[in-house]
């Protein structure tokens, strides 16, 4: 009995020391080949119900307390793993430890041999091999391979065919449970490196008014047919079409370019009906469509294909239901575009992802309600020009026009909620703010609702247009532009705006990039006037690094300047490489070479702070060949990648994004959105990741995919979504 005794004892002392040991190594989110790895020290806060954390002891660490189960699932492991020891919720997945797992983890996989995985835990794997991990066949996500007495299963195994439901579309409605842990368990790589400008082609011969990266690495851009020659021809030589915006002159003149963004090579693309201030987006089979426009253009639809031999524009005029200059387009769930408003137009277009349609159109009384009053004839004001419109998850609507905001029904048109009133200023055309999506962050198995929050910048007063354009003064005032920046979460039940830190300097038609990273970058535009012919001046030559994630006070960094002034009618683009296509610039109605700003043909590029060379070592360099590059709803795929550095990285190393390349004219980049997809695990550098659940998280499309290693992006490569 004695030695029974002992034995127990010494079982006992050996299982506390594993535990111990185990605890030791704890870190929240943070796994390593089925391990947990240690992050270095900290206070931690303590989990519910642990003991306080200590000053200086590394998360769930020997006099650091417990540190908190992580909000939304536990990242998955590899299957078929034996998991389940008493760490508060945070076992890595696929580690043998041969305790009890957290049943309050959601999201944890289990093969069934050892622990108890929570019925309700959403995601929660089962490979049915074994009798006695518990599974709810009703909760969601969960999955069998039907071999075993007890999860869901595919109909082949012994527990009564009953198939696991599919992982379910979260709903963003309420206040509360979103999947928001930090972006990365180790801290990101820092550098002091701001960025350099090159220039990339001296002259690409047709100003950028509007501009779209195609899925080949092309980009489109074009300008107006109807304000006179550009610098290049249109070729061959004697090419010289009638131009119906024009009198039906002969035009010999290019107004729109194919350019490689690598190579700088320049051809010309034909456009024939006036796309001045036009809008436009990508249809899902990568297809660019120009909506809109001035004159013969302002009704016409335009279709740009990649893989056409002749790069020219096959056109459909009259194709919509309404005159749209100065219109903002939407692309919905299903690949279906919304083109809202537009001057003299309170009502939007809906246009079905095919270049045949019939024209739809639904009123939309809210475009009017925010409208400034005209002064007279044709001295059109507005303010509430180009709005700022987003697809939110749930399939509705957001849209900023002026300083106000909705939440509508596309289908119908009907307003759900009204939004209030955003203070200081106008904020859309000719003021002309910045405004971006915030990155949608997915949980691994797309089980938790996605926060969703907006963000608009500068801008300028809501008189600060007439105050400065000749058509309604003589005594020119250039109005100094708005610094400040606000965020609203538009789908919360009572949204609120808050005021997010200054910007550095003013800004007022600059872009607002969404970065590989999760970062954004503000950059071009002026720090006073408006858009309009000549009305802007003090060029915003500093671009900035927007930070949302980071702690208020620390959200904004100024990087290298350029020389180059870019105001009206200039874009930027985020590229495959992860560098910033920059062109254009013309705030004259005709080219102008002379004077102040001149029309700027010149093509830059520039390197943001994440492409320093010393970072080179650790930066992420995804391998196509172990990759999945068409990716469906809902379904798990695989990214493989190699680092210079030889690291063996493993969850919260890694974000994985997917950036859908936007339409962008006068400051704002139309359907612009980047998803941090949910990744299930990082095994041997390869990433097992799930496809957002649906098309209102994504639309249908191309996707620029990135690997990002602590705030270092890969370049990326082009997938698919449907």
């Amino acid at each position: 009995m004695a030695s029974i005794k002992l034995l127990l004892f010494l079982f006992n002392l050996l299982f506390a020391s594993c535990v111990l040991a185990h605890h030791l190594i704890e870190i929240e989110g943070q796994c390593k080949d089925g391990k947990l790895i240690n992050s270095g020290g900290g206070a931690v806060a303590p989990a519910p119900g642990g003991a306080p954390a200590g000053p200086n002891g590394p998360p769930g660490g020997k006099g650091g307390g417990n540190a908190p189960a992580p909000v939304g699932p536990t990242p998955a492991g590899p299957p078929g793993g034996k998991d389940g020891g008493k760490d508060g919720g945070k076992d890595c997945p696929g580690g043998k430890d041969g305790g009890k797992t957290d049943p309050n983890a959601p999201g944890g996989k289990d093969d069934g041999k050892g622990g108890k995985n929570d019925p309700n835990a959403p995601g929660g794997n089962d490979d049915g091999k074994g009798k006695g991990g518990k599974n709810d066949p009703n909760a969601p996500g969960g999955k069998d391979d039907g071999k075993g007495k007890g999860g869901n299963d595919d109909g082949k195994g012994k527990d009564g065919g009953k198939d696991g439901p599919k992982p379910p579309i979260p709903s963003n409605k309420g206040n509360g449970g979103f999947f928001d842990p930090p972006l990365y368990g180790q801290p990101p790589y820092q550098t002091d490196y701001k960025g350099e400008w090159a220039i990339h082609n001296p002259n690409c011969g047709v100003n950028a008014m509007q501009y779209q990266l195609m899925p080949n690495n092309k980009a489109v851009w074009y300008d107006t047919t109807n304000l006179g020659p550009s610098t290049r021809e249109l070729g061959p030589k004697g090419n010289c079409p009638t131009n119906p915006d024009n009198n039906n002159e002969p035009d010999c003149f290019a107004h729109g370019i194919q350019y490689d963004v690598e190579t700088g090579e320049v051809v010309s693309v034909y456009v024939e009906t006036d796309p001045w201030c036009s809008s436009g987006h990508m249809l899902p089979d990568g297809n660019l469509i120009s909506t809109g426009g001035n004159r013969m253009g302002g009704r016409s639809v335009r279709m740009f294909s990649p893989t056409e031999r002749q790069p020219k524009f096959i056109e459909r005029k009259n194709a919509l239901g309404a005159v749209r200059w100065y219109a903002t387009n939407c692309v919905l769930e299903d690949g279906t575009a919304i083109i809202v408003g537009g001057r003299d137009s309170y009502s939007y277009d809906i246009m079905p992802p095919t270049f045949d349609f019939q024209p739809k159109v639904v009123d939309f009384p809210f475009l009017k309600q925010t409208t400034e009053p005209a002064m007279g004839q044709d001295l059109h004001v507005e303010n509430n020009l180009y709005p700022f419109v987003y697809m939110l998850p749930d399939g509705d609507v957001f849209i900023f026009a002026n300083d106000r905001a909705v939440v509508f029904d596309p289908k119908t048109g009907k307003v759900i909620k009204e939004l209030p009133k955003l203070e200081g200023g106008s904020r859309n055309y000719p003021p002309s703010g910045q405004s971006a999506l915030l990155p949608l962050r997915l949980s691994p198995d797309n089980s938790k609702p996605v926060p969703v929050e907006v963000v608009i910048c500068g801008g300028n007063k809501r008189d600060a247009f007439q105050n400065i354009d000749p058509r309604y003064t003589q005594n020119r005032v250039f109005t100094p532009a708005l610094a400040d920046c606000n965020r609203i979460k538009p789908m919360l039940e009572k949204p609120a705006w808050e005021k997010e830190q200054d910007m550095p300097s003013p800004r007022v038609m600059g872009d607002l990039l969404q970065l590989p990273n999760g970062q954004l970058l503000l950059i071009n535009g002026a720090k006073k006037g408006t858009s309009g012919w000549e009305d802007g001046e003090d060029p915003n030559l500093t671009p900035t690094l927007y930070m949302p994630e980071n702690e208020m006070g620390k959200r904004f960094k100024e990087l290298n300047p350029t020389t180059i002034a870019r105001m009206y009618h200039s874009t930027s683009s985020v590229l495959p490489d992860g560098k910033i296509l920059v062109m254009g610039s013309n705030a004259h109605q005709f080219y102008t070479f002379d004077g102040p700003f001149p029309t700027e043909l010149r093509v830059e590029k520039f390197t943001p702070p994440y492409l320093d060379p010393k970072l080179d070592k650790e930066r992420p360099v995804i391998k196509e060949d172990g990759t999945t590059t068409v990716l469906k709803y809902g379904v798990p795929f695989k990214v493989a990648f190699t680092v210079k550095s030889n690291a063996n990285l493993g969850y919260g190393d890694i974000l994985l994004t997917l950036l859908y390349p936007p339409f962008t004219t006068h400051g704002f980049s139309q359907n612009q959105r980047l998803l941090i997809t949910g990744v299930e695990k990082v095994e041997k550098n390869v990433i097992t990741a799930v496809a957002p659940p649906s098309g209102m998280y994504a639309p249908p499309g191309y996707y620029l995919m990135f690997v990002t290693h602590r705030n270092i992006p890969s370049k990326g490569i082009w997938v698919h979504i449907d």
